[in-house]
């Protein structure tokens, strides 16, 4: 090979390295730009979810504040299992009835019930505060209707209300209380697992699913559920008085279907929330002042929460791949 030969190997040589180089910076930069592009349609799409959630909860304060100037009925509705962290919490509903309340232009109330049951507590606190609110407001009526379910602590609350209207098909009632656990001690015997548990405290350790089950404990938990049980019979007797049926499984924990709970006294009548707000109340418009109040905080916090997680495995890409 002469030298000319050479000259012209290197410099092919030299063409090659120099196109690959051209082609891997340019395939790096169009992916440098698709992920910006990335990030900015995804900061794009979040911002517009935040400020359509925005434009909707101020659209409900606006129903509200134009509602305060024409008569209308106001609904609180209590749905899914009752507890302290779920939606229907003792705190937020209970300010939804007090917004509603305290507004001029409500006639009547209505608190629509879908729910299973859940905390005796919490289902406790708003009846009480129904009792309350009717009580220093008797000139509004205040009624609940039961939609799908309205049973054990979802019928706790309904009870506090002047009258309880449902669907023939509704499930009411459960009056009862219950606790749920299991027992594994023959389970970890098959395992062959031996249970350790240090306690101070002669019962602190009771019910303990992994140790055989003891009568004193069970007795015990039998008369605290039995107390809870007897309040709940004594806010239903308060709640519905003379209405009730002399049925004596009407505090068994059994539930009915909406038409037989109107002929066991356990509600009043049959009908939704249009035809208690048309018919009952006389405000055919329907407002509603269930509260949400942490919607928008919980939805901000996880998009930002989202945005920053995809904001850093983007940029983190980037600097690695230069």
């Amino acid at each position: 090979m002469n030298q000319h030969e050479t000259e012209s190997a290197l410099e092919e040589r030299a063409f090659h390295r120099d196109l690959i180089n051209r082609l891997s910076f340019a395939a790096l930069a169009e992916q440098r730009r698709s992920r910006r592009w990335g990030i900015f349609f995804k900061v794009l799409t979040f911002t517009y979810l935040i400020v359509v959630t925005v434009i909707l909860f101020q659209g409900q304060q606006l129903q509200k504040l134009t509602a305060s100037t024409t008569e209308h009925t106001a609904l609180v509705e209590i749905k899914g299992v009752i507890a302290e962290d779920s939606r229907a919490n003792a705190e937020d509903v209970i300010a939804s009835l007090r917004d509603a309340f305290e507004d001029e232009g409500v006639k009547g109330v209505i608190v629509e019930i879908n729910s299973p049951g859940g905390s005796p507590v919490q289902s406790a606190y708003i009846y009480d505060e129904l009792r309350r609110l009717r009580q220093q407001n008797p000139e509004i009526p205040l009624h609940a209707v039961i939609a799908d379910i309205g049973a054990s602590g979802g019928y706790y609350i309904a009870v506090g209300a002047e009258n309880i209207y449902v669907n023939p098909s509704s499930i009411i009632g459960s009056i009862g209380v219950r606790m749920d656990s299991f027992g594994f001690t023959e389970s970890m015997k098959k395992l062959g697992v031996e249970r350790r548990l240090y306690t101070a405290g002669v019962n602190k350790g009771g019910l303990d699913p992994f140790l055989p089950e003891k009568e004193g404990d069970v007795e015990h938990v039998k008369g605290v559920l039995t107390e809870v049980h007897q309040q709940f019979i004594t806010a239903v007797k308060a709640g519905r008085g003379a209405r009730l049926g002399q049925n004596p499984d009407l505090f068994s924990g059994l539930f009915w279907s909406g038409e037989r709970g109107v002929a066991l006294g356990l509600a009043d009548g049959l009908g939704d929330r249009h035809f208690v707000a048309r018919e009952i109340i006389g405000a055919k418009k329907i407002v509603s002042y269930t509260h949400t109040p942490d919607l928008l905080a919980r939805f901000a916090e996880r998009v930002g929460t989202a945005l920053s997680q995809q904001l850093h495995q983007q940029w983190t890409a980037q600097l690695t791949l230069q």
